[in-house]
């Protein structure tokens, strides 16, 4: 019997659904779980490591309490030359495109109501941030038949715009995501900011635990964790970006682990601050639980990881403090403001798990190679068996050998973290990691940077040898001439190929270009 067109068309789209429905049922569950502000030394999990590769425990890691993320660092391999932006936006965006922030534009912290770019900042930086229809993670997944969830803080486009809400960029559901990247208020009683003076950086959709005693960081996993369960009890593979808010300013104190810090020397905002990173911790093992019970755990990969470097309120950020013993912290151009936790494990380890054969991620692993935020695009999209639009560039590089902890000799060692931006601690540089080299270049001679040698132009440099000097405490700018030029040349010619925006002279408006020595 013949079919009538229609019907033919129907069957062939029932057809194109089951064919879709049945692969992206073959592929495994994603979680990101992403800290703020999280530096890497922020946790009991040691990541630092001795010249023989083991892993060595500083004094912080004896400060901190994160026994979930040393259980997820004791099922899969961990990274302890991970490189963020080092500020928030312009991380958040990287992991959404793939992109490096001076290729996508949005290279500071996104004001949510006015254009943030400084004084003399790159005027032609994008403010605007991501919009509907761009190319992201989330929606290229959504595409492929994944469920997206978002939870927690956005941040990735100013308030009046479409793209502060993540529901326009990918995410089937957005759960408390908004445009700003502060917390009004942790707390439950303050109704998270939206009682009070900080009502623009109210968290948004949790009314239902308005005037109780829960914290923020309890809501957003309680909230996270219904997700889990509608979403594994569909058809589908899910992924999870679960952004957390903690451990971000205010320092709020979370009541739950005020005691296992009150007798420390610290002061009361770093006491917080610890409280913060355990309550963020809880939420990790939390969620780890919800994967095992919901029966998803073997199907599941966790990905941890910070935003920038940490902000903890124990010192300056051009000094040895907060990232002890690395040096800076978030916003600097230091290691510690740029450096941060990435562990990568399967929810429940088990090799005979055709995902996990797929990827067999070793437990208890450390890996020295250098990598990047924008490395978790690609990554990710390869294990979901995606492929992004020709026409989209991508900067990172996917992370599969050496998330099984072997070494990629195909990789460059290399880094560029690009700020042309003022006033927010360093201001107006660009940073150029290429293997154990590092320089930092600053844009305007009369902004002060801590030391840093002043060279013909009245440019700053600063360089350093990471292998010979991980803590940067000995510039080689005046002594190391060819080294200096080498890497500046390298400089220039990826914020070139990266087409970056940069910063402009007080008088003139002209694009202050990096300078070779």
């Amino acid at each position: 019997m013949n079919c009538s067109p229609l019907l033919s068309t129907l069957r062939i789209g029932m057809l194109a659904f089951l064919l879709q429905t049945a692969a992206a049922a073959d592929r495994p569950n994603i979680v990101v779980f992403l800290i703020d502000d999280m530096g890497i030394m922020d946790t009991s999990v040691p990541f630092l490591t001795d010249e023989a590769g083991e892993p060595k425990r500083y004094p912080l890691n004896d400060y901190y309490r994160t026994p979930s993320m040393e259980r997820l660092a004791a099922q899969g391999i961990r990274f302890n030359q991970f490189y963020a932006m080092s500020v928030c936006s312009p991380t958040r965006i990287s992991i959404m495109t793939g992109q490096n922030a001076a290729r996508h534009g949005a290279t500071n912290w996104i004001n949510p109501d006015n254009n943030n770019a400084g004084p003399q900042g790159a005027p032609d930086w994008d403010w605007q941030g991501l919009a509907p229809g761009d190319v992201t993670l989330p929606a290229l997944l959504a595409e492929a038949g994944y469920r997206t969830i978002h939870v927690g803080k956005g941040h990735f486009a100013p308030r009046e715009l479409p793209g502060a809400d993540p529901s326009t960029l990918g995410f089937d559901q957005n759960i408390a995501g908004a445009s700003f990247g502060a917390p009004g208020s942790y707390y439950g009683a303050k109704n998270y900011g939206h009682i009070g003076k900080q009502k623009r950086h109210a968290v948004p959709g949790l009314e239902k635990y308005h005037g109780t005693d829960t914290f923020l960081t309890e809501a957003l996993t309680l909230e996270a964790n219904a997700a889990l369960k509608e979403a594994a009890g569909s058809d589908k593979p899910f992924f999870l970006y679960f952004a957390q808010y903690a451990v971000h300013a205010p320092f709020d104190s979370d009541p739950r682990f005020a005691v296992n810090y009150a007798g420390s020397d610290k002061s009361p905002a770093a006491q917080a601050f610890a409280t913060l990173v355990e309550g963020m911790d809880k939420s990790l093992g939390d969620v780890l639980d919800q994967l095992e019970s919901l029966g998803v755990a073997e199907d599941t990969l966790v990905i941890f990881l910070g935003d920038n470097g940490s902000d903890a309120p124990l010192g300056d950020q051009h000094e040895v403090a907060c990232a002890a013993p690395l040096r800076g912290k978030k916003g600097a151009h230091y290691e510690g403001g740029m450096r941060v936790p990435f562990i990568a494990a399967w929810a429940r380890p088990n090799p005979a798990n055709p995902h996990q054969k797929a990827l067999p991620i070793p437990a208890g692993a450390i890996q020295s190679q250098v990598a990047n935020v924008t490395d978790i695009f690609p990554t990710l999209l390869q294990i979901a068996s995606v492929k992004p639009p020709a026409n989209h560039v991508v900067d990172g590089r996917p992370l599969q050998t050496l998330l099984t902890g072997k070494a990629d000799t195909t990789r460059p060692e290399q880094f560029l973290m690009h700020y042309p931006h003022a006033p927010h601690r360093s201001n107006y540089f660009t940073v150029w990691r290429d293997g154990d080299w590092k320089v930092i270049y600053h844009y305007l001679p009369n902004i002060p940077t801590h030391g840093n040698q002043i060279q013909s132009g009245g440019a700053r440099y600063q360089l350093f040898n990471l292998a010979a000097d991980p803590f940067e405490q000995n510039d080689l700018a005046p002594s190391n001439p060819q080294d200096l030029r080498r890497l500046m040349e390298g400089l220039l010619s990826q914020t070139e190929a990266h087409g970056a925006r940069y910063p402009v002279a007080e008088d003139t408006q002209t694009r202050l270009k990096p300078l070779l020595p």
